[in-house]
């Protein structure tokens, strides 16, 4: 590892593209062994400055410093159709381990003894023996099944080879990793995987992603892009968008512009707030809810602000699975699935790659005929279906504003422009050419197509991919405003913990309710993930002649140095968790109460106020009525506010006792 104060030095920086200054005279320092997330808007230059520190483009002007012998590692995003295996192409990330090899096989060639000897020293030093079994990790880590590692690299699609440029990347022995959207084409299971990986590195890691919970799980500090400088935080980026929202609430030229955004919010979070009370997972939801306006001036310049409108005639229930067998050709991947969607229902499908999530949103979108059982839909049934490769099937030959005239042939060209605008296609966007878009463009335009035509169940398939984080959020805003039924699959933690009001499970052929949050669901996959890396440790300590230990249900620990639950530890858990649900049954039973009697308040409230807009209450021989009227209107906002209260503290008290 390389010693040095710092880790990288940023000295009056600048660099221009096509004319214009990516970065101008800025100053940056990185410590150490610190996880920076690399943040801003599409095309301010993030991934230039990856170039920039790999030596791959010179600045106009400024200099980057590294300690000497400084080892990088970074991930390519893009992957020729190789001819070798997948694992050599993650072995083909250490160099150094490459070079070693290639001289040994030399030296043996030679039949040069003294050589082959010190060659192999020389492996051993660096941990060469066994590098085929950590490459395996990395790959089945990834999702590479054992039976896929040997395929060459031609044979995967581009997804699966970006996830092998991040194998080569965490393979290749460094003191600073420069990561580039680690998190795209990972499903939640790798995902988690990753973090746990990346919370390991002892080096200093650089990456740049749009997943929040990705960042707010690593990063110790936020380096954000701003008016062609570069803001350092401290914090992940929770604590960023707390900062940056401080701050810009301090500069008087934003002031208005803040407000009517945070009035906004404020307006939403009220009129989400009364229906939250009915949702299974309300209390997390609706603090969520309020946190948004906190962070609203930390978002008040993004050019994203659109609706997801909605039919106005909905069946219910919307779509019926029946026994259904879902499946390619004669090969069935899901079996005797049951499902019913109600309107305004809000489900998150949670399953490892490859189990069959995509498979049951291509069925319940109609794209895929059942092989047996049936899908009835409702008589008002409006699909909006967001596929995984719905990028690919955008009609480049067209602009933004003729796809959507196609669709709708009597809209206007200005509501079009405006539907448009909220998507990030403003003025001649909006008539752009689509071939020369980016990803995140595409994803925009889709999304916009599928909203344009009203559809009153939204099935989003990866939805974020490709989305930068202030897209991220206004589509997060979005959805909790659209009124139909929503259907996610998504590696965004942060969307299926605001969007989700239940969960399935796609696993083993089949598809069931899932209990537990999302943070049950990650726990689960960091405890499996543990107890995999202890029993290859395990294993590794046999194949070396080594004690093996108690097994791994005994009193043995983990990689982190915890140890795994015994059974009389697991005995004495159950009791516990039993204890904490005889405290949860009261809290449940005075919420409902609470719910009821909120729901009471806000009809009286809705009924004094519409007394209220009857204009001749305000009549001089009224005053009298008025005034009581008015007393009843503050009485009942009072008891409503002290109702909320309680009914909040309570929720979060249900929330301390559930972890």
């Amino acid at each position: 590892m390389v010693e040095s104060a710092a880790m990288l030095n940023i000295n009056h920086l600048s660099i221009q593209r096509s004319g214009q200054y990516l970065l101008e005279n800025v100053d940056l320092t990185l410590n150490p062994g610190s996880r920076v997330a690399i943040v801003g808007a599409n095309g301010c230059g993030k991934s230039t400055m990856f170039s920039l520190i790999m030596g791959q483009l010179t600045a106009d002007t400024g200099e980057i410093q590294m300690p000497g012998g400084t080892r990088i590692a970074h991930m390519a995003q893009e992957t020729p159709a190789l001819d070798c295996s997948a694992l050599d192409f993650v072995l083909d990330g250490d160099k150094e381990l490459r070079r070693i090899q290639k001289a040994l096989a030399q030296a043996e060639a030679d039949e040069d003894g003294m050589a082959v000897a010190r060659y192999h020293q020389a492996l051993d030093s660096i941990d060469g023996y066994t590098a085929d079994v950590r490459a395996r990790q990395l790959l089945e880590g990834l999702g590479f099944r054992r039976s896929q590692q040997d395929k060459p690299v031609g044979s995967f699609s581009g997804g699966w080879r970006i996830r092998l440029n991040l194998a080569q990347a965490l393979m290749c022995p460094s003191d600073l990793m420069l990561l580039d959207e680690p998190t795209n084409h990972l499903d939640l299971d790798a995902l988690v995987w990753l973090e746990n990986w990346l919370l390991r590195y002892t080096g200093t890691l650089l990456f740049i992603s749009h997943d929040r919970d990705f960042i707010d799980h690593l990063a110790t500090n936020i380096v954000h892009f701003e008016n062609r400088k570069l803001q350092l935080y401290t914090g992940n980026y929770s604590q960023f968008e707390v900062a940056r929202a401080s701050r810009l609430a301090q500069q008087q030229a934003m002031h208005e512009k803040q407000q009517t955004r945070i009035a906004e919010i404020q307006n939403f979070v009220r009129k989400f707030g009364a229906k939250a009370t009915k949702a299974r997972q309300a209390q997390s939801r609706l603090k969520e809810l309020s946190r948004m306006e906190l962070i609203a001036p930390a978002h008040v310049d993004s050019p994203f602000k659109f609706s997801l409108p909605c039919s106005d005639k909905m069946s219910s229930p919307l779509l019926v699975l029946d026994n259904a067998v879902m499946g390619y050709g004669q090969t069935p991947v899901l079996n005797r699935v049951n499902m019913t969607l109600l309107p305004g229902m809000r489900i998150g499908i949670l399953g490892a790659n490859g189990e069959g999530k995509s498979t049951l949103v291509k069925t319940l979108a109609g794209q895929l005929q059942l092989m047996g059982g049936d899908r009835t839909g409702g008589e008002h049934l409006r699909v909006g279906y967001f596929a995984q490769h719905q990028l690919e099937a955008l009609d480049v030959t067209a602009t933004p504003m003729q796809m959507l005239q196609k669709q709708r042939a009597a809209a206007s060209e200005q509501e079009i422009r405006n539907f448009l605008g909220g998507f990030g296609f403003p003025g001649d966007q909006a008539t752009g050419d689509v071939r020369n878009f980016s990803g995140g463009e595409r994803a925009r335009l889709a999304l916009a197509l599928i909203a344009w035509n009203k559809p009153n169940l939204l099935l989003l398939d990866e939805p974020t991919n490709h989305l930068d984080l202030e897209m991220r959020h206004a589509l997060n805003i979005a959805l909790q405003e659209y009124p139909g039924t929503v259907i996610v699959v998504s590696h965004d933690r942060h969307l299926l913990r605001a969007l989700a009001d239940q969960f399935v499970w796609v696993h083993a052929g089949k598809v069931e309710p899932y209990d537990g949050s999302l943070e049950d669901y990650e726990a689960e996959l960091t405890r499996l993930l543990k107890l995999k890396v202890q029993a290859e440790k395990e294993s590794e300590r046999q194949s070396n002649g080594l004690s093996a230990g108690t097994g791994i249900d005994n009193d043995c620990e983990d990689d982190s140095g915890k140890e795994v639950e015994s059974a009389e530890e697991k005995r004495a858990r159950k009791r516990e968790e039993a204890e904490r649900r005889q405290k949860l049954s009261p809290l449940k039973k005075q919420i409902g109460q609470l719910e009821k009697k909120m729901e009471s308040l806000q009809n009286r409230l809705a009924q004094v106020e519409e007394t209220l807009s009857d204009n001749e209450l305000y009549l001089d021989h009224k005053k009298d009525e008025l005034k009581q009227a008015l007393a009843e209107q503050q009485s009942a906002k009072q008891e409503l506010a002290d109702v909320e209260e309680h009914w909040l503290a309570l929720n979060e008290e249900l929330e301390s006792l559930s972890f």
